[in-house]
């Protein structure tokens, strides 16, 4: 068969990697794909993520026989929809089910309605109410973007001044969500639902700070692992029953079934887990753990297979350019990567090839380094020794990654 994957990431890498070691995948095309991915087959520049008709037009001139979508633009655009009125199978919720992701005030709303386990939330359209608010309350305070933001439309501070002034800087952008802080160690744990069930992927743990200790601001995440071995026993059950399930159940009885993955971020609060949010899609830097440690294939799951998962862990450090998340610089050659071992998966972010065939950073988050091994200290520490290998003028990682596991 061909599939078409849509998106241009380290998560759309690692999936078009996992796609591909299908036998019955004949053909991965990508769009518009990377570096990386393009080692895996062609890949299609011209149109753009969120083009909704020219990306299921290209589908069925090309005779694509399953779409898989990667990010929250294109499904929040609408893509599954235009994709599956051709008749073409595809993989991701539609437009309507997106906005889970594509709006907090609504996925609020959801949680709210269906008993889900969450903090306290506020909207606002007018940036001053957004302001007496924050100095109603004591910290630390959680602001949001109500839509998508590319990672960069929440802030979590101590500081009420930060608070305030995040808002200011806001406006003209849409509507403004305060939400109440969970105290508590955060995790990720994923379900995938398709019309042949619903099942919970292994949990993953991500790091979106941009520096050691989670100092320094927000970023789209700095790395991960899985498995995660200090979580509360049943946690997977009690999530699926108290989360997972009222929320997709409501989703049908309202006449927006979810079809894709729903992520779902908890705080593991000392009153029990609680959301902070869901996202209608991979993580990453989640996908970049998890699917190197499926023993199914991909393809199978989005067919309706249950997650079959194998012993090893996984450590993905991400290497990210300078600047990066306020004003990534890009044009440095990348070295190193030919003489990494074979066992280190490499996913590419933020890259490309410049003129001279020189592969360069070209993003933000450039790569994502995933050391495999039977314990996640072991998996670190191979994860580690890659990122040492590779070099790029102010490229910068994270040195704490799974750090707690020691």
């Amino acid at each position: 068969m061909r599939v078409l994957l849509v998106g241009s990431g380290a998560r759309e890498h690692a999936m078009g990697w996992q796609l591909s070691r299908s036998e019955r995948v004949k053909e991965l095309i990508s769009l518009p794909g990377n570096p990386g991915l393009a080692k895996l087959g062609p890949t299609v520049e011209g149109i753009v993520s969120t083009d909704v008709g020219a990306i299921a037009a290209m589908a069925r001139i090309q005779g694509v026989d399953l779409v898989v979508v990667g990010p929250e633009a294109p499904l929040a655009a609408g893509v599954v929809d235009a994709v599956s009125r051709l008749g073409i199978p595809v993989f991701g919720p539609t437009r309507s089910a997106a906005r889970l992701e594509s709006s907090k005030t609504y996925a609020k709303g959801i949680m709210e309605r269906a008993g889900v386990p969450t903090g306290g939330f506020w909207s606002f359209e007018d940036p001053g109410e957004a302001i007496r608010r924050i100095d109603s309350l004591v910290g630390p305070y959680v602001v949001k973007a109500d839509g998508l933001a590319a990672g960069k439309g929440v802030l979590v501070t101590d500081s009420k001044e930060e608070a305030e002034a995040w808002v200011e800087r806001w406006v003209g952008h849409g509507p403004i969500v305060i939400e109440e802080y969970l105290e508590g160690p955060e995790v990720s744990l994923f379900a995938v639902s398709t019309p042949g069930g619903v099942f919970p992927l292994e949990p993953a743990r991500d790091y979106k700070r941009l520096l050691d200790g989670d100092q320094g601001p927000n970023t789209g995440g700095m790395g991960a692992y899985s498995p995660v071995p200090d979580l509360p026993e049943g946690l997977i059950e009690t999530v699926m029953t108290s989360v997972v399930s009222p929320t997709l159940s409501l989703m049908e009885e309202q006449g927006t079934p979810f079809h894709g993955f729903l992520y779902v971020g908890l705080a593991l609060t000392v009153e029990g887990p609680q959301v902070i949010e869901f996202n209608v899609r991979l993580g990453d830097p989640e996908a970049q753990v998890l699917l190197p440690r499926l023993s199914n294939n991909l393809l199978e799951i989005i067919e309706g297979a249950e997650p079959e998962w194998g012993e090893q862990a996984a450590v993905d450090v991400v290497l990210a350019a300078p600047g990066y998340p306020e004003d990534p610089r890009a044009g440095a050659e990348i070295l190193g990567l030919r003489d990494l071992p074979d066992d280190i998966l490499v996913f590419h972010g933020g890259t490309s090839v410049d003129g001279r065939g020189r592969l360069i950073v070209d993003g933000g988050r450039v790569l994502s380094l995933v050391g495999l091994g039977p314990t996640v200290t072991e998996a670190r520490d191979r994860a580690y020794e890659a990122a040492r290998s590779v070099s790029s003028p102010g490229m910068t990682y994270r040195t704490d990654i799974a750090g707690e596991n020691d």
